[in-house]
């Protein structure tokens, strides 16, 4: 046997009268910024002859892209309707006081059959920690969680295992892979998201306790009603606010509209998109760099890597380019207990790919679900045009639901941001005042203000 690890064969090398069969071996190897590196060894099977060759030695690294983040780092799996969906979470330091009950408060605002304007499939997502946590405390080793699947129907999507439902990711995984998971979409599904969300409740639990951060998103757009910029007070907005109505918009008058256009499409088999604001209070100054690794760019690179997300924009957006220089400068000034402010925010708490202190604000864009029961036009795997009804049990409006995956995902770049900013900038620290937030108060956790607002 010729093994030829990673390896070329040299010009010089011969081969001939070799009858021999060859397969490809592929080995994990190590993690490295975020991309798992591989070793391939070309293994050959010689029946007549074995030929000396020389290798050269070469290394594929290869993004699989099911594991986010450079220090806290989580990696989800599963698929819709297969045995079940979880994550396994590393870096997270030890002795952060966590429980199931903490995921599983996250795990429930996520969780499908919520309301009517939610798909109506049944499911607990009961949270299992399997690994790392004892005692109520981390351990600073990886922390497994898993979730089961329970409420699968698979014969709900037999048609779609022929033919591609427009917009969804049917055929671009063909395209890739020459394989998929037709029931309920594999790993294209939603339900991927349990993983992030268990996972952002960690990093949540980790940014209130140690900084006082605080992650808020809401639905500010239903289709055509929106909720103006400026109608809500970002610092002193609450989870009670948010949770108050089943479309987690925080004024009911808005609401309520939003509602009844969900309800609309609802009923003819269709569905809508949406936006959904999220805000990071008390952010820490310092976290996020200057050039490639800006703290926006990982911000949006994280929300839109969610299901159905089409845009993003922090501060001022894309207003903000029809606005001059003199009116979108945000002027400093010092506030009564001695901190650099900022007298305005159209900067979105972000400047130089950095946090400056100040609320960080984003909006993310959801486009309608793609799986709809109205007939539409597509084509089959082997080419052939045809109609597809769909069928099985969908969201006609993502946003709601949306709304704890997107502060999972901003808590996960936040936490990653600060324990990064901590290895390279707290060895020798700085003016403490100049790396402090707006506001050192500690914030109460999820848990805490849920059940202050319970109470009343």
């Amino acid at each position: 046997m010729t093994t030829i690890t990673g390896g070329l064969v040299s010009a010089g090398a011969s081969i001939a009268g070799a009858s021999s069969v060859c397969s490809i071996r592929s080995d994990i190897l190590d993690v490295e910024g975020g991309l798992r590196s591989r070793r391939i060894e070309l293994v050959r099977f010689a029946t007549v002859a074995t030929p000396r060759l020389r290798a050269r030695k070469f290394e594929v690294r290869a993004g699989v892209g099911n594991t986010f983040g450079n220090v806290f780092r989580v990696t989800t799996y599963g698929e819709s309707h297969g045995g079940g969906v979880g994550c396994i979470i590393d870096g997270c330091p030890p002795r952060l006081p966590l429980t199931e009950v903490d995921m599983q408060f996250e795990l429930d605002r996520r969780r499908p059959g919520q309301s009517r304007i939610t798909t109506p499939r049944k499911e607990t997502d009961t949270c299992k920690i399997l690994s790392g946590v004892a005692d109520g405390l981390t351990l600073g080793t990886p922390i497994a969680v898993a979730v089961p699947n329970t409420d699968q129907r698979g014969g709900d999507y037999s048609e779609m295992s022929l033919a591609y439902r427009p917009s969804h990711a049917d055929a671009t995984y063909d395209f890739k892979y020459g394989v998929r998971a037709v029931q309920g979409g594999g790993r294209s599904s939603a339900r991927e998201t349990i993983g992030r969300v268990a996972a952002g409740a960690v990093a949540k639990k980790l940014l209130q306790e140690h900084t006082g951060t605080q992650v808020f998103a809401y639905v500010s757009r239903v289709h055509g009603v929106e909720l103006p910029d400026g109608v809500i007070d970002h610092e002193k907005l609450t989870l009670e606010q948010i949770e108050s109505n089943i479309c987690r918009c925080p004024d009911p008058e808005v609401a309520e509209k939003m509602i009844a256009a969900i309800d609309a499409v609802r009923v003819r088999g269709d569905s809508v998109g949406g936006v959904v604001t999220c805000i990071a209070r008390n952010v820490p100054r310092g976290l996020g760099s200057p050039v490639f690794d800006k703290l926006e760019a990982e911000l949006a690179k994280a929300v839109m890597s969610l299901p159905a997300t089409k845009g993003f924009e922090i501060g001022s957006g894309f207003a903000g380019s029809m606005m001059t220089g003199s009116e979108h400068n945000d002027e400093f000034y010092i506030d009564e207990a001695g901190n650099i402010r900022t007298r305005t925010n159209r900067s979105g708490g972000i400047q130089g790919g950095i946090s400056n202190g100040e609320t960080i604000v984003m909006k993310i864009a959801f486009k309608p679900t793609s799986t709809i029961t109205s007939i539409q036009r597509t084509v089959t795997r082997d080419k052939q045009e045809t109609e597809l009804r769909a069928r099985g049990r969908h969201d006609p409006c993502v946003v709601p639901r949306a709304v704890p995956m997107v502060e999972a995902m901003v808590a996960l770049v936040l936490a990653d941001q600060l324990l990064q900013h901590y290895a390279q900038c707290q060895l020798f620290p700085a003016d403490p005042v100049l790396q402090g937030t707006s506001s050192v108060k500690r914030a109460p956790t999820a848990m805490e203000e849920a059940a202050m607002y319970s109470e009343h």
